[in-house]
């Protein structure tokens, strides 16, 4: 028997493939009750799928559910019953038992998705029973020939040929069974009376009904009906229809009135009141979703019934009075269930690898169309109600493919780089055709699973690090890092130093990197005198299976410290010390001896300077840089006498090493050799002995120069307060003792630049003598004043020229008023407010001083050419005044100069001077030279009055004509 089933088993399995793209269904048949380890199926062998063309391929179970059924073979997904199969446990009476389960297969780099579907198929494991083994059953004799009576339905849990076939009554002459079949395929028995009863002649019966179901071999159930004959009733209750088909939608509330149904009859009192009931033997479940009133027959909705369930239900319905003897009339009700869209479509995402609910995992290394989740979606309505579009929405690198049924697979449109997107936010819609239409949304998310494809990378290939020699082993170098985009062990990156030699040594004894942090250290103390650079290659290596690594190259450049001493290597020295012979008549120039050195040190620590630290003769100079050693004069020595030196050869570091050498030079009777001459221009080390630190000179210097600069800054600002001081009015000597007072006017302001003659009648300003203020408060008016007021010169019809007029001892100078219509003109130099550079002066420096202080000296130089003898008298000398337009600043003033009473010769002229300025006191008269006349121009600067220096220009002119004609002094009219 098991080698029978066995037989069918193997020759029973089919493979049914259908290939949507990746989805690839198989169908494998097998039994119930099968043993475990019973071939089912080869996938691989099903499929075409050589594991041997690709080692990696794999076959699994995308989820556990049936895992403990049906086991799969990893390597080639060979099939076999885990354990014994129940079909009725497992599918009940459906007649088609599926056990499926969908595998996901990785080959060639690429996953797929194969439906299994595994039928059971039943075995004849279950007899037909009854509910129970005697039935009661009563008849009227009066019966009609041809009435049937249901009986309880038997009940076998196999199914197809294994259910139950046929009912058998045996040996009976009255009734006969008829069998009738459900629409759920269920199959149950009927007694039909066939011929008439009479109770006198027999008043029951017993029979023996059996059922047999198709299995090989058969096997049977029966029950005993005992059927009693009784009294005939007048009349029975009678149904309009022995059977009535209705519909109900699955919707319906509970309390529905479903129908009514109607019995008739004739009698009266009792034997006329008809009751409704259920027939003995309804299934319970029928009982649970229905209710029939007894006395109206009203049939109602006891619960909710669902088309998804069950889609009919059969009723049978007696109705009997209450009479004696009553015999009960029977009406079948079948009802079917109209389906409604009341149901959502429902949606299911099996992810390829169940790790995390709502969220499906692939690597960033599969190939494009690799399948990712099987979407599952499923609508309980029928029809339209029932049939749904599914979409996919949230990235262009996903899209849906119809895998099998009503299932649908999520590829991938494109290759994945976990680097850039880890991660998919992807959303699933599934929407009937109902009216109105149901959508269901379904979040999921797609997570890329990383896969060493990245290796560690450095910032750039190649390193130069520079390092200073002599550092304590373990000093930090460096620290070099490579970065690795992946996760986790894959983007785990460890340091290593590649071996190779550097001058014969290993570079490990030099370097050491942490296989960590990367970071370099030194291993010993390095020596720029041995190694002056290490080229290392590094090699970063991440921890994925298998490994990538990087390398890059590390040039560490040893910088040199002055920390060798300089040491001489010609002449030999013995002890410190040596002898040289040098000829008795050396001349001076002679090249006695060249001393050559060496430093172990490199660039500037590695110069070496040559100095003569002992020369009691002070017979020999050195070059520095050549420690060529010279004779400076001729030597005059005897034979054999020694002449006894101390040299230093020091390098040029920071912190400057050095070695001396005592060299003894032995006067011999040897001659000079001419390539031995050379001319001395100076003794080195002389200059040598005075060396001093140039830094040191520099800071003298630049303080020096500062110093200097303060002193300028206030000899300049003293000199501006000396001018102030000097040219104050009220230092003016005179008879009258006369103040100046200034009073201003309203004036006619015009801008510094204007160059345009002024006219003779503008009044701006006047300043008239006045003796009755002191000097303080002239001051004080003059400091108010004379630094912020702008004057514009005001030409009257008088016009003012200043007089020297002499008062004892001295001449002072004061201005008359004349009625003359020469006018006054104003020039500037075009050099701006400088205050010693007017166009009038010949010496800016010279013209301020002699603004401060003109001495008697000055004087006589100014105005006078020769002795002057008798009596001088102060007149008018008229003054020449150009027409010239007034400039940016100044003005020009005409002075009559005194004529003595002795006068030259009328052809005799004196000379004009223009290399002083203006002073209000002139000198003594005793101590000025004899002079015909002289005129003065003087320029002052507009800024300033009476504080600034005034440039004076001399112009020879004619002797005057014209006394002066009023004895009142009044200030110069000028303009700032």
């Amino acid at each position: 028997m098991e080698v029978r089933k066995m037989l069918v088993s193997l020759i029973s399995v089919v493979i049914f493939a259908t290939t949507v793209v990746l989805g690839i269904t198989t169908k494998y048949y097998t039994y119930e009750e099968d043993a475990p380890g019973t071939f089912i199926g080869n996938l691989s062998m099903d499929l075409k799928i050589d594991p041997s063309e690709d080692p990696n391929t794999s076959f699994r179970f995308m989820q556990e559910g049936n895992s403990s059924l049906i086991q799969m073979r990893k390597c080639d997904g060979l099939l076999t019953v885990g354990q014994r199969i129940d079909r009725e446990k497992l599918c009940q009476r459906s007649t088609q038992c599926l056990i499926t389960s969908d595998v996901v297969v990785f080959s060639k780099e690429k996953f797929h998705l194969i439906h299994v579907e595994i039928h059971v198929r039943d075995i004849n494991d279950h007899s037909p029973m009854f509910p129970h083994n005697e039935i009661q059953l009563e008849i009227l004799e009066s019966m009609a020939v041809g009435t049937h009576f249901p009986l309880e339905v038997a009940n076998d849990l196999d199914v197809g040929n294994n259910y139950i076939q046929s009912y058998q009554l045996f040996h009976n002459s009255y009734f006969d069974i008829e069998v009738r079949t459900a629409e759920d395929d269920m199959k149950f028995a009927q007694l039909v009376l066939v011929k008439e009863l009479d109770r006198e002649i027999e008043d029951s019966y017993t029979l023996q009904v059996t059922a047999s179901d198709g299995g090989s071999p058969p096997k049977s159930g029966s029950v005993t009906v005992h059927v009693k004959v009784l009294d005939s009733n007048d009349n029975s209750p009678q149904f309009e229809h022995k059977s009535l088909k209705v519909e109900l939608n699955e919707d319906a509330p509970i309390g529905f009135l479903l129908l009514r149904v109607q019995a008739f009859d004739p009698d009266h009192g009792q034997n006329g009141d008809v009751h409704y009931d259920f027939v003995e033997g309804v299934l319970n479940d029928m009982k649970n979703n229905f209710d029939i009133d007894p006395l109206s027959g009203a049939v109602t909705v006891k619960s909710m019934v669902d088309f998804e369930v069950r889609k009919s239900y059969e009723l049978n319905i007696q109705a009997y009075d209450l009479g004696e003897n009553s015999i009960p009339s029977t009406c079948a009700v079948i009802i079917e269930i109209v389906d409604v869209n009341d149901n959502a479509p429902d949606i299911t995402i099996k992810p390829m690898t169940l790790m995390n609910e709502g969220m499906a995992y692939i690597t960033e290394v599969a190939a494009v169309e690799s399948f990712v989740a099987l979407i599952s979606v499923t609508d309980k309505d029928s029809g339209a109600n029932g049939y749904v579009h599914v979409s996919l929405h949230g990235h262009e690198h996903f899209k849906l493919q119809q895998a099998y049924g009503d299932n649908f697979m999520i590829v991938t449109t494109s290759a994945l780089d976990r680097e850039k997107i880890p991660e998919y936010n992807l959303t699933v819609i599934a929407e009937d055709l109902g009216s109105p239409p149901f959508k269901t949304f379904t979040q999921y998310t797609i997570r890329v699973g990383d896969e060493n494809d990245n290796p560690p990378l450095f910032s750039q290939p190649v390193y130069e690090i520079s390092v200073m020699e002599n550092k304590a082993p373990g000093s930090y170098i460096a620290s070099l890092v490579a970065r690795d985009p992946d996760e986790a062990a894959n983007g785990k990156v460890t340091y290593k130093l590649l071996e190779n030699e550097v001058e014969g040594v290993l570079v490990s004894s030099f370097l050491s990197v942490d296989s960590v942090s990367g970071t370099l250290y030194t291993v010993s103390s390095l020596d720029h005198e041995h190694v002056k650079q290490i080229e290392v290659a590094i090699l970063a290596t991440d921890g994925g299976s298998p490994s990538l690594s990087s390398t890059a190259l590390v040039k560490v450049r040893i910088v040199d410290e002055n920390d060798n001493v300089p040491f001489i290597t010609y002449p030999v020295l013995i002890n410190g010390s040596t002898d040289v012979p040098i000829p008795y008549n050396a001349p001076a120039g002679y090249i006695a001896l060249r001393v050559e050195a060496h430093d172990m040190d490199d660039g500037v620590n590695a110069e070496l300077s040559y100095t003569i630290l002992e020369d009691k003769e002070i017979l020999f100079s050195i070059n520095k840089k050549s420690g060529e050693i010279v004779l400076k004069h001729r030597l005059m020595f005897r034979y054999d006498d020694v002449i006894e030196i101390k040299v230093r050869v020091s390098d040029l570091g920071r912190t400057p090493f050095s070695c001396t050498a005592t060299i003894r030079f032995v006067v011999s009777d040897t001659e000079p050799l001419e390539k031995q001459v050379m001319v001395v221009l100076e003794s080195s080390d002389e200059k040598d002995d005075h060396d001093v630190d140039v830094s040191l000179i520099v800071i003298v210097l630049l303080g020096t120069m500062c110093v200097m600069l303060l002193v300028a800054i206030a000899a300049v600002a003293l000199s501006r307060r000396t001018i102030h001081r000097d040219v104050s009015i009220s230092k003016m000597e005179g008879g009258s003792a006369g103040h100046f007072k200034k009073t201003l006017l309203p004036s006619h302001s015009i801008d510094s630049s204007d160059t345009n003659s002024f006219s003779g009648g503008s009044t701006t300003v006047t300043e008239q003598i006045s003796s009755s203020r002191g000097d303080s408060s002239y001051e004080e008016e003059q400091s108010k004043d004379s630094d912020n007021k702008v004057f514009q010169p005001l030409f009257n019809k008088t016009h003012f020229e200043p007089l020297a007029i002499w008062q004892g001892d001295r001449y002072a100078l004061q201005t008359s008023v004349f009625k003359t219509t020469d006018q006054m003109s104003v020039k500037d130099s075009g050099k701006g407010d400088s205050d010693f550079n007017d166009s009038d002066s010949d010496t800016g420096g010279e013209a301020g001083q002699k603004m401060t202080t003109l001495n008697h000296r000055h004087a006589r130089s100014s105005f006078h050419t020769g002795p002057m003898s008798g009596t001088c008298s102060a007149r008018e000398i008229p003054t020449h005044a150009s027409s010239t337009h007034v400039g940016k600043s100044g003005y020009t003033l005409a002075y009559q100069m005194p004529v003595c009473s002795q006068r030259l010769s009328s052809h005799v002229q004196g000379p004009s001077w223009r290399d002083y300025g203006y002073n209000t006191v002139l000198p003594r008269a005793s101590e000025q030279t004899q002079e015909s006349r002289c005129h003065r121009m003087g320029m002052l600067p507009s800024q300033l009055y009476y504080n600034q220096p005034a440039h004076a220009q001399m112009d020879r002119q004619g002797p005057a004509t014209k006394e002066p004609t009023s004895d009142m002094a009044t200030t110069p009219v000028v303009s700032f």
